[in-house]
């Protein structure tokens, strides 16, 4: 996957790397991806990768995967071999993979250095006391505010301590000696700074937790504002992209790097992508996989990679989405429906057309042959002509959609109805005659009558119909389950308030089990793109077997008659 003009750089990216390599700041051009490997990645992350990817590889440099695994408590290896799977899936490729594990003991012989230098001491307070100590910004404040919105904090009744007894204790954090939060490494920088993440920030905390990597070697952990730049340094990373949120720990960034006196990588902001209807927290969505609420990681119902991959969505059609949304000053928000538009189009190019009934309903067309059966020709995608034809096998009795036929039909309505004459696609014209009812009154059968000379074409006669609708064989249907996807939220951004059960939309999941899909669908393989005709686009899920077919639904079409009957009602 190169950079083209459909994946261009947000131009301030472009604008600043090129002048970096102008002025001679650096000489090439090296980024990372530091996922977190606690959960899998979603839509949200996509637009941070492919930054990162497209920089490195307009630029000629190269980029690294750097897993910041320094939480052992939430982090597995299974999540980084999803995390890689992903990416590669988006197309992403990097030179090597690291971890931030990788580097534990030289950040370590860092702080040591900051400690002599008078930079860094041990805190004994409690996480509270440290948080009253720093301050609190009022309510709705603003990271560019916080000057005029900031009282000076108090400083820790530790901070002064002697470097000697800082080094002592660090030690013995490190091996152990210590219950688990009782005591922090900080810097110290300015507890009257009006930056709040300038007041003393912690470096390391005690944790008792195995790591998926150095097992039980390290009973401290270092926080991420103290690892992720200085690992950036020690990799020779030139420019460190992330969205908008860490603008205001960019001063810690960089403060720590003119400390230590080491390569001063470079961080650049851009605005972050929010999806209407899409959980962007990873630790809510971790929630919703673990309390049940969906069924797995890879649930289509969610915007995680791997949900999207199972519901049908191609990496093209998210690259496509994410480049398309453009950048802003501020962190954008993008409607569902526009993400969905993107999928229909990529989809509409690509997906071969088959016919399925959902909701069947039997229609006999009552001077058809009994034993006939006919091969009508049938075109696989209008929109490619590469993709050919196919036979699909036409007999007596028929099973078309529900909602194709009504007994009394309202305004408008033009389909299947006693008297009214539609067309059969890629067959005949057909006219209802009669039907038949159940003792609740349901009407269980509709019988036709079909005009021979209409076969795949108009009326000799120049007789016209003002529907046409699909229909599968009864006698040469396959059953198949087939899974319809609503959105999972009622609420446009899920992410604000922690009631998940009261923004869960009930319907987000139907399971049809009486569906019937033509012949032609019975060797589909998982992950096949398929369009169901005047239904959907669908995908062959990985539950699917040769005894039984499930089919998810990616995306519908747009359905003009569904407005006009829901204005209706």
């Amino acid at each position: 996957m190169e950079p083209t003009e459909t994946t261009r750089l947000p131009h301030f990216i472009h604008e600043a790397v090129t002048e970096d390599l102008k002025n001679g700041r650096f000489d090439y051009v090296r980024t990372r991806l530091p996922p977190e490997p606690n959960g899998y990645l979603h839509i949200g992350h996509v637009k941070a990768f492919l930054i990162d990817y497209f920089v490195a590889k307009e630029f000629g440099g190269e980029l690294f995967l750097r897993f910041d695994d320094t939480n052992p408590s939430k982090e597995e290896t299974e999540f980084v071999d999803a995390i890689e799977d992903d990416a590669r899936w988006l197309g992403i490729e990097w030179a090597k993979v690291t971890f931030a594990s990788d580097y534990f003991d030289r950040l370590y012989g860092w702080a040591i250095l900051l400690i002599k230098k008078g930079l860094a001491y041990v805190d004994d307070q409690t996480q509270e006391e440290m948080s009253v100590g720093r301050g609190t910004l009022p309510k709705g404040t603003k990271w560019n505010q916080t000057e005029s919105a900031l009282k000076p904090g108090v400083e820790s009744p530790f901070r002064n301590r002697s470097v000697e007894e800082n080094l002592d204790l660090l030690e013995r954090m490190k091996n152990g000696e210590f219950p688990e939060g009782s005591r922090v490494l900080r810097a110290k920088i300015d507890m009257a700074h009006s930056n709040l993440i300038m007041r003393d920030p912690v470096m390391y905390r005690i944790m008792r937790a195995h790591h998926h990597r150095t097992g039980d070697k390290w009973c401290i952990y270092p926080m991420y504002d103290w690892s992720h730049g200085q690992n950036d340094s020690m990799e020779g990373v030139t420019h460190s992209l992330c969205s908008n949120e860490y603008i205001i720990h960019r001063p810690l960034y960089e403060w720590f790097l003119e400390q230590l006196g080491e390569f001063p990588t470079r961080q650049i902001e851009f605005s972050r992508l929010n999806l209407t209807y899409a959980m962007m927290s990873k630790r809510k969505v971790r929630k919703l996989v673990e309390m049940g609420y969906v069924h797995g990681w890879d649930d289509p119902r969610l915007t995680t990679l791997r949900g999207l991959r199972r519901r049908g969505v191609t990496p093209e059609a998210i690259i496509n989405f994410v480049t398309g949304t453009g950048e802003t000053n501020n962190d954008s928000w993008v409607e569902m429906a526009q993400f969905e538009a993107i999928i229909r189009d990529d989809l509409n190019k690509r997906a071969l057309r088959r016919m399925a009934v959902l909701n069947p309903l039997k229609v006999v067309i009552d001077n058809y042959p009994d034993d006939l059966v006919e091969e009508m020709d049938a075109v696989n995608n209008p929109e490619d002509a590469s993709a050919g034809t196919r036979k699909v096998l036409f007999s007596k009795v028929l099973y078309i959609e529900q909602d194709d036929f009504r007994e009394v039909p309202p305004p408008k309505y033009f389909r299947l109805y006693p008297g009214n004459e539609i067309r059969l696609r890629y067959g005949y014209f057909v006219k209802c005659v009669s039907v038949v009812k159940d003792e609740q009154g349901n009407v269980t059968e509709v019988h036709c009558t079909y005009d021979p000379t209409t076969r795949g074409g108009d009326s000799p006669d120049g007789r016209k119909v003002k529907s046409t609708i699909h229909w599968v064989s009864a006698r040469h249907a396959v059953r198949a389950e087939v899974r319809l996807y609503n959105q999972l939220f009622t609420v446009e951004n899920p992410d604000v308030g922690d009631d998940l059960e009261s923004i869960i939309n009930p319907k987000s999941l139907e399971v049809l089990e009486n569906c019937f899909v033509e012949p032609s669908l019975v060797d589909a393989a998982f992950g096949e793109k398929i369009q169901f005709e005047r239904t959907g686009y669908f995908c062959v899920d990985p539950d699917s077997a040769p005894d039984k077919l499930v089919f998810n639904r990616t995306v519908s079409l747009k359905d003009a008659w569904a407005k006009i009957e829901q204005k209706q009602r």
